[in-house]
């Protein structure tokens, strides 16, 4: 079905799903800077570059009393992005499926949250994937976040001055999110090879209709290797702002991506939330690895865009892949 179905068949956007113009050959320099500030950026990229602005400057102690790895400090840190993440795949969770504001108006998979399986904690999926999110995905974002902070705050890495260096700083910022979903790919790659799928992936895979508080239930092991991009920042000096929403949008933005709603609706005007891209990942499994802004799936093969013959040409790649001999 199409984007304008009615609300009691199953929702799918219109396909296909296409390169950004950023790749597009010969280059479209105006396209490109539209889908810049327009898809890539509005509405929930400029929304976590704000959000990181308020973070540091009035939900973060000063970097002074970074300088050594203390409890009390890390703590704050702890609670500052949990709240965080709270506020907003709470925030989602409590307006799409608590209030069903929408009720499956524009809803992926026409099912609700599952509770009764023995896949997830307590019976209930949305109590596992909270419990996931918070206790080993806030814990495990938290520690890469307070160990970069503390290489700034000892002075092992130079902090660049915002107010004179204000363009590396903007570049910086957008640069999170291709940093971001690039790194994106190639860990998701990792975590489908079979011994570390069984061991951590399969954790987030239960989940076959997702919702906002899904984004980073995950296992541990999956944490670890999916906050690691920190480490980009160990090497490379940017200002704390940058190291803030590399954490926000690496740990809040999937709660967004995750909603199963491809828009919210409110007060007439919808604004995009799902990613239907990921979403066939959560179908199909072996497709849509990545993230559409840094396009590596098409590059090595697996791109699904939405549509059947797309879905048919995946699956006769992986028969061919798996064919003996």
């Amino acid at each position: 079905m199409s984007a304008t179905a009615p609300e009691d068949s199953r929702y799918q956007p219109d396909a296909p799903i296409k390169l950004p113009p950023l790749y597009a050959w010969p280059p479209r320099p105006r396209a490109a800077l539209r889908w810049l500030f327009s898809s890539l950026l509005f509405p929930w990229g400029f929304f976590f570059i704000g959000l990181s602005f308020v973070a540091w400057y009035f939900l973060t102690p000063p970097l002074a009393e970074m300088a050594e790895l203390r409890p009390g400090w890390v703590a704050l840190l702890w609670l500052r992005n949990a709240a965080l993440l709270t506020l907003v795949a709470g925030g989602l969770h409590w307006l799409l499926y608590i209030r069903r504001r929408q009720g499956r108006r524009c809803k992926f998979d026409r099912r609700w949250p599952n509770t009764g399986s023995e896949m997830f904690l307590w019976r209930d999926q949305v109590r596992d994937n909270m419990f996931w999110s918070i206790a080993s995905g806030v814990t495990i974002w938290t520690l890469y976040e307070a160990v970069t902070l503390r290489l700034y705050a000892g002075g092992a890495l130079p902090v660049p001055p915002l107010h004179e260096f204000p363009l590396y700083c903007a570049v910086m910022m957008i640069g999170v999110f291709f940093w971001s979903t690039a790194h994106f790919y190639f860990n998701h790659r990792l975590l489908h090879w079979q011994p570390l799928y069984r061991a951590a992936h399969e954790l987030h895979h239960r989940n076959v209709n997702i919702g906002p508080w899904t984004g980073i239930s995950m296992h541990p092991l999956e944490h670890v290797i999916y906050f690691s991009l920190f480490a980009l920042w160990w090497v490379v000096p940017v200002h704390p702002l940058v190291v803030t929403l590399t954490g926000l949008y690496q740990g809040v933005s999937p709660a967004v991506s995750h909603s199963g709603f491809d828009f919210v609706e409110a007060r007439g005007r919808r604004l995009s939330a799902g990613d239907w891209f990921h979403q066939l990942h959560h179908q199909h499994f072996n497709v849509n690895y990545g993230n559409t802004p840094t396009p590596f799936d098409k590059v090595f093969g697996s791109w699904h865009d939405g549509s059947a013959e797309s879905l048919r040409a995946q699956r006769e790649r992986l028969r061919k892949l798996h064919a003996p001999g």
